[in-house]
């Protein structure tokens, strides 16, 4: 998929910027970029509701915020589980990627996120996509997340709030979306998450 492709959607890179000029609360912040899922009870509100509630962390400010995306069910049967409600956040903060992680994981614990299977149904998935630049190995937290540079429904939707964006490792963005394609993830422009005030 080309940057002119027409399903694709990106936020003015201006929007970013100004949002970015205006935070004067973080002293020496870090990029990251957060995945967002569900697909158990409203999907749209939960989602919004882990935005919030990741805007509500000190240490952290949610900067972009991308269109939604839904998404078949990864690594499962066709039809054996309700469709994903996807989305990506840009933030800046100052807490280190282990911090980041244990609130991610009480964020979805605070939308009972139960992890009985793996690939099973969950209220809410917040995934540490990326973090700055960093490349780690730590079987807690593996930095860039090790599928995101295969997954659409990270890819598209991050690619609309960050054109330029790389995973760390893997290459462009831009490139890696053209090569997995958008088979399976729709955009929902129908549906609107908010950028917390």
């Amino acid at each position: 998929m080309s940057s002119s492709d027409p399903t694709v959607q990106p936020v003015p890179a201006s929007v970013v910027e100004q949002v970015d000029a205006a935070d004067v609360t973080l002293s020496n912040p870090k990029r990251a970029v957060i995945s967002l899922g569900s697909n158990l009870g409203n999907r749209l509100e939960t989602l919004q509701g882990a935005i919030d509630a990741l805007e509500d962390t000190p240490g952290l400010r949610v900067k972009a915020v991308s269109p939604v995306y839904e998404t078949e069910p990864w690594g499962v049967e066709p039809g054996t589980q309700p469709s994903y409600y996807n989305a990506v956040v840009l933030v800046k903060t100052t807490l280190p990627p282990s911090s980041l992680l244990e609130r991610g994981q009480a964020i979805e614990e605070a939308f009972e996120r139960v992890r009985d299977e793996r690939w099973g149904p969950r209220t809410l998935d917040v995934d540490i996509v990326s973090y700055q630049d960093v490349v780690s190995d730590e079987p807690v937290l593996t930095l860039p997340h090790p599928r995101a540079h295969q997954r659409a429904f990270v890819l598209a939707p991050w690619h609309d709030v960050d054109p330029e964006a790389v995973v760390p490792g893997h290459g462009a963005v831009v490139e890696l979306l053209a090569q997995v394609g958008l088979g399976g993830v729709a955009p929902r422009v129908d549906l609107e998450l908010r950028l917390p005030e």
